[in-house]
């Protein structure tokens, strides 16, 4: 299929890695270019020279820390004005609601709540003008079913959701479109520390909560993060222009809700 987005560029944070990288390699398979970013440059720098084989365009990279006002403006003077945005930050370790301070809530709101608010805030007018727009978050399914351990995760993040879901109807009519992504149990790194941090806390081998994790889900097995990169690509693509203010579950079947 083609998606309509070849020339269009990309601004995909978390880039280097996981659901981040996914995702930009399948906006550069469909013609975006594409420049991704995070705050460690050598991965940055490697995964933007693996990528550049798959698509018509060289995948720059700029090194940003979205949490930060700084990085924000490094990010956006390296791709100013991007018509696809994709907001992509990992989640906070799990842990007992007890033992967070407010510094750790405030951090964790940075990264998956006010950072990606803030990047919104800036492109999304650029993007009416141009009468085209695309903002893809990478969230979590905690924000339908949340986890006690991942009170953090849950907070954040479902801050984010609730603020798209009045925003996206306002730009919806000028082909700007902002939805966010649920994936649930994937083969990525945060999956590892998670389950690491089960490990210890249980005295269990990770080994075993590793495959225990993916058996017990419905499909049988963890996510691949290619599967949320399609499902971006696509969501950013000329054929998603009616889907706004929605939150896509990508978990395997695992919630249990009709609706």
């Amino acid at each position: 299929m083609d998606l309509g987005i070849t020339g269009k560029t990309a601004l995909v944070f978390g880039g280097s890695k996981g659901m981040g990288r996914a995702c930009a390699r399948h906006l550069a398979e469909a013609g975006v270019q594409v420049c991704i970013a995070a705050r460690s440059e050598a991965p940055l720098a490697q995964t933007a020279a693996e990528l550049s084989r798959f698509g018509p365009h060289i995948v720059r990279y700029v090194v940003a820390d979205i949490t930060t006002e700084t990085g924000r403006n490094t990010a956006l003077a390296a791709c100013p004005t991007p018509d696809i945005l994709v907001n992509n930050a990992d989640g906070f370790p799990p842990g007992d609601f007890r033992h967070w301070t407010p510094s750790d809530w405030h951090s964790a709101l940075d990264a998956m709540m006010l950072g990606p608010i803030e990047m919104i805030r800036r492109t999304v007018d650029p993007m009416i003008e141009r009468g085209f727009g695309r903002v893809v978050n990478i969230v979590s399914r905690s924000v339908k079913s949340p986890q006690a351990e991942l009170g953090l995760s849950n907070g954040a993040r479902s801050g984010l959701v609730g603020f798209v879901a009045g925003l996206a109807r306002q730009t919806v009519r000028h082909n700007v479109t902002i939805n966010n992504l649920l994936p649930g149990v994937f083969a990525t790194d945060a999956q590892r520390r998670h389950v690491e941090h089960l490990a210890q806390e249980s005295g269990r081998p990770f080994e075993d909560l590793w495959r225990e994790r993916g058996e017990n889900n419905p499909a049988g097995r963890f996510g691949q993060p290619d599967e949320v990169g399609a499902l971006c690509a696509f969501v950013a693509s000329i054929h998603a222009g009616y889907i706004t203010g929605q939150s896509l579950l990508v978990d395997g079947g695992a919630y249990p809700g009709t609706y």
